[in-house]
């Protein structure tokens, strides 16, 4: 097991999984692909993640650039000079009624146009990278994973720790039975996508190269509020984002579902922090309860918590005199613990108890070129929607739960629907607003 000093770092991992991480708009492609190899790919968004994802994507000699679409003419002035010949437009429905050669896409929007976007680009026959969460709702996840499967296209969700080695290594020792049958699993993330304070009443007037409209998308009508939705803090609210839990869920969660083969919940209970009439809450704390599997014992309960909220002393006690990590998680074994700090060595406990104990040599790959190099049937990708669609729901069910505090929700997977909380099913389909729906859903 390595030593403190040799861990690897949040920022060490990202960068070594594209140069986009590190230098979003700034690549060189070290060769390139013969015509007939090469994707012909466009872009929903051109700043930020989305930058990051082009610059990452383009590792790879097979991927071209040839269309951009984002709501402000700013971040495409700065696409144009980055990669000349490509052609840019601010409504990306324009976008894909005009290109008709295109290959791939990937969405890298806020996350409630995951869904519209990614979905009729599927029907379009491409080849779909879409970030992290897949979607805003359960309905909508189920339906891009449905439609997926249908088409046979290749697919990728990105939570791009999935193919690191960490990761892989957690699958690796909780499938060798290294620490037994698992328990129950406490999960966290420190981050604060949540607010308790009301909508501001003001009216402001958006910069005349922003489409307000446009960045609205499939959401209400509403006033522009300068820095209060865009950017970034659209994940606070309830029509843009999904929270804490919905921006981190998938990534930290990710593992835990991998590993122990998990299905649908049975039951989800939040029981900290709630989410309010616009925003999501802060501090929150939810409980879930799967159905037994090979790698379970019994059925799992996972407990998830984000901001402020961490496990119980009685789980600090087991990774002691350690502190808990800003992100990660911890599984309860039949015969040990297994401590996971996000994108970090796992660590078996009791060290006495496990001395010697070699972590086992798991797979790696760079999540990015790996969607490309399927693209032109070069393997395939390792979080393609039929695993990253059911995770997404489930996740995004704990962001449902905490509308409903001390409640406990019964989920049929089946059927679709919360069971004995009726009024929770208005919250598993959004409705699109007129003129903005989208075939499928």
């Amino acid at each position: 097991m390595k030593n403190a000093t040799d861990r690897i770092s949040r920022r060490t991992a990202l960068a070594g999984m594209g140069a986009g991480f590190a230098m979003p708009f700034v690549w060189c492609r070290g060769g390139r692909a013969a015509p007939s190899e090469t994707v012909q790919h466009a872009s929903f968004g051109a700043s930020g993640m989305a930058g990051a994802d082009i610059g990452s994507l383009s590792e790879s000699p097979h991927f071209q650039l040839v269309a951009v679409a984002d709501v402000d003419a700013r971040n495409l002035a700065r696409i144009k000079e980055q990669h000349k010949g490509v052609r840019v437009y601010q409504d990306w429905r324009v976008l894909l009624d005009k290109e008709k050669k295109l290959d791939s896409a990937n969405i890298s929007t806020p996350d409630h146009m995951h869904g519209p976007i990614t979905m009729r680009a599927m029907k379009q026959g491409l080849n779909v990278y879409t970030q992290k969460p897949l979607a805003q709702t359960i309905h909508e996840a189920r339906q891009l994973t449905i439609v997926a499967r249908e088409k046979g296209l290749v697919t990728q969700m990105g939570i791009q720790i999935h193919s690191h080695k960490v990761h892989q290594t957690i699958k690796a020792v909780i499938q060798a039975g290294t620490i037994g049958k698992v328990k129950e699993v406490h999960s966290w993330s420190g981050k604060h996508w949540g607010d308790t304070s009301p909508v501001p009443k003001r009216h402001d007037v958006p910069p005349k190269e922003f489409a307000w409209d446009l960045w609205l998308g499939v959401a209400a009508k509403r006033p522009f509020l300068a820095g209060y939705y865009h950017p970034g803090e659209w994940r606070k609210r309830l029509d843009f984002g999904t929270g804490t839990f919905g921006d981190m869920g998938c990534h930290i969660l990710d593992p835990v579902y991998m590993s122990l083969a998990l299905t649908a919940p049975r039951s989800i209970t939040s029981v900290g922090g709630s989410a309010g009439a616009d925003n999501w809450g802060l501090d929150s704390q939810v409980k879930y309860v799967f159905p037994a599997t090979s790698h379970t014992d019994g059925e799992l309960t996972l407990t998830w918590y984000d901001g402020d909220a961490r496990p119980p002393e009685s789980i600090a006690a087991k990774i002691s005199p350690r502190r808990f990590s800003d992100q990660g998680s911890i599984y309860l074994g039949t015969k040990g613990v297994l401590y996971t700090p996000y994108i970090d060595d796992p660590i078996l406990l009791p060290e006495s108890q496990f001395q010697g104990v070699k972590l086992p040599d798991a797979p790696s790959a760079n999540h990015y070129t790996q969607f490309v190099d399927a693209c032109v049937g070069k393997g395939k990708t390792w979080a393609p929607f039929d695993y990253s669609g059911p995770l997404t729901g489930t996740v995004l069910l704990g962001c449902l739960a905490t509308r409903f505090p001390k409640m406990k929700l019964e989920w049929d997977a089946h059927a679709h629907k919360v069971t004995n909380v009726p009024e929770a099913n208005a919250f598993v389909r959004r409705h699109y607003r007129h003129g903005w729906e989208v075939e499928g859903l």
